[in-house]
């Protein structure tokens, strides 16, 4: 079947018009493919020569698999607009119940696990959903807490029906094979609400059109010169989604998507070599197992010729490391965005390694490369207070830092839950065009690419001025016995003295400022083993920043441990309980 009419032009689209384009033009290429195991055991399935079995599906029977259950939902009852949380482990399922969803003209809902229990039943309350496509654990759970549930009526169950009713999967997948019926969705209706993973701040959904996923897929492929024939290792399932629309094979790995630092390297590269990647997705939590993995056996991953991390903050080291195991033609490409809005811009490691690092060292935030064509962007001085027209607001010059800024058609519209995060987050022109405030400070150089320099509600605000975590971290970061730092703010000391002259602007926040403290984690071989060490290992740190301007009026070192940092990706430091960590720690001295 072709796609709507020229889905490239006309106001109706539908995400599943990507897979439809490619089901007619290359019906036979494998779509996805997916490691099995000996019976309900973990033990990989092999062959009689020991190599791996997967199952897979190619571009027509995806299709046509997804638009077996996409009119079995129709025929339950599912209604364009209906919001269905998908709930299954990633695999060929995962993949198929997306497209079907999206041809049934539901609402897909996504909620990260690793984000815990208690959270994510507090997301998946907030989204007023009409049902859930689940595995038979969380349709337990459902029927155990239908009271916050109470639409929740149209249910689709992954594996085996217990005691509830609803679809099965299985049984779908017996009858008779019917198309379903075109819901005509249109650019701008929605089409998924994908929660933010909540590691800064409450979760909260973000509406995401079909123009939305349209323009991701597009721009995606354009600056990664990703073409139709590709094989991806999917090591992170939301963007192993855009393969479908990009005509390239997607390869599950043998790991658990919501840990990925826990990964076996061996059992992902035996993938790698299976299907002899073209390219892949992954967090530096799952990159650095991998490579390390890599160095240590002394091998390559010949066939990779484009590879993405993102999710979290990418390290030099990691980036060096990685341009050793792969062919000296390969690109590694570092996306910057957020659930929100994505992608914004990109970057290539050459780029990073052979110009942009060494100033990152110095304390000039991250870069984080040029923005997609498609991105508006603008940045204005920092407030904490709404924004509710853009008249009027200065747009800062080159080098400044600022609040970011940005329009474009892979910007959300809005939040539908917690919707007073709106009032924070969107901001209109005179023309009514929409703009969102991305929470991240930072600034645009002379090449037009933008430096990262640290979330919003991170900042410490002092007399002397604000001071942003990613440029005082790296100062601090240069001591090779530190592994990883933290700027965070604490009340002032009692005997703290205002100095004779402040700016406005210092002056204007000054109910909000807060003592500059930099924590830090060493290295498991650099650990003070006792209190001289310990203030030795600070003095050292002190020396450090004292030598910055950037980091000059910060006057205390704290040596933690361990940082408090997400499940998820090991990386995102949080920052709100490290502050309380420090205050009371300084309290107590």
């Amino acid at each position: 079947m072709q796609p709507n009419a020229d889905a490239t032009s006309v106001e109706y689209f539908n995400t599943a018009d990507f897979l439809r384009r490619f089901a007619a033009s290359m019906p036979d290429a494998i779509a996805v493919a997916q490691p099995l195991y000996e019976g309900r055991s973990k033990r990989p399935l092999r062959d009689p020569a020991g190599k791996r079995v997967y199952s897979t599906l190619t571009f027509a029977e995806l299709d046509q698999d997804s638009d077996r259950i996409a009119a079995a939902l129709q025929r339950s009852g599912v209604k364009p607009g209906d919001r269905l949380a998908l709930m299954v482990r990633q695999g060929v399922d995962f993949v198929s119940l997306v497209f079907a969803l999206y041809k049934s003209g539901a609402v897909l809902v996504l909620i990260d696990p690793g984000m815990g229990i208690k959270r994510m039943l507090a997301c998946l309350r907030d989204a007023e959903l009409d049902g859930f496509i689940a595995i038979p654990q969380v349709q337990a759970a459902r029927v155990c807490f239908r009271r916050r549930f109470p639409k929740a009526k149209k249910n689709l169950t992954v594996g085996r029906r217990w005691f509830w009713r609803g679809l099965s999967l299985d049984k779908i997948r017996r009858e008779p094979f019917v198309r379903a019926a075109d819901p005509k969705r249109r650019l701008d209706d929605a089409a998924a609400i994908i929660f933010t993973s909540g590691s800064t701040g409450v979760a909260k959904g973000v509406l995401y059109t079909h123009r939305m996923f349209k323009t991701q897929v597009e721009e995606i492929s354009k600056r990664l010169d990703a073409r139709p024939g590709g094989v991806d290792l999917v090591g992170f399932p939301f963007f192993g989604l855009f393969d479908a629309g990009m005509g390239a094979t997607a390869v599950i790995p043998d790991m658990d998507s919501t840990r990925p630092a826990s990964v076996d390297p061996r059992l992902f590269l035996e993938a790698a070599d299976d299907w002899q990647i073209t390219q892949a997705f992954g967090s530096p939590a799952l990159w650095n197992r991998v490579v390390d993995f890599c160095l240590q056996e002394k091998r390559t991953i010949p066939t990779l010729k484009r590879a993405a991390i993102a999710g979290a903050p990418v390290s030099f080291k990691l980036l060096e490391k990685f341009r050793r195991v792969l062919p000296p033609d390969a690109n590694i490409f570092t996306p910057y965005g957020a659930t929100e809005s994505l992608p914004l811009a990109m970057i290539e490691s050459r780029e990073v390694l052979e110009e942009t690092s060494a100033k990152t060292r110095r304390g000039a935030g991250i870069c984080v490369g040029r923005f997609f064509d498609t991105i508006e962007r603008r940045v204005i001085p920092v407030t904490d207070a709404p924004i509710p027209r853009l008249e009027g607001v200065e747009t800062l010059g080159r080098g400044e830092i600022g609040e970011l800024l940005v329009s474009g058609p892979q910007v959300s519209p809005r939040y539908v839950t917690r919707l007073e995060a709106n009032e924070l987050a969107l901001v209109f022109d005179k023309d009514g065009k929409l703009w969102r405030r991305v929470g991240d400070v930072g600034y645009i150089d002379d090449q037009d690419r933008f430096w990262f320099c640290g979330r919003k509600s991170h900042r410490v605000e002092t007399a002397a001025g604000p001071m942003f975590t990613i440029p005082c971290e790296a100062i601090s970061n240069e001591s090779p016995k530190i592994y990883r730092s933290a700027l965070v703010g604490v009340p002032l000391p009692a005997d703290y003295v205002e100095p004779a002259q402040i700016s406005e602007r210092a002056a204007a926040n000054r109910d909000l400022w807060r003592e500059p403290v930099m924590v830090v984690e060493p290295f498991p071989n650099a650990r003070p083993e006792n209190e001289v060490e310990e203030e030795r290992l600070c003095a050292e740190i002190l020396e450090l920043l004292a030598a910055n301007a950037t980091t000059a009026a910060i006057r205390r070192v704290l040596i933690c441990p361990a940082l408090p940092v997400d499940v998820r990706h090991n990386a995102k430091i949080n920052r709100e309980d490290l502050a309380v960590w420090a205050a009371e720690r300084l309290s107590n001295r």
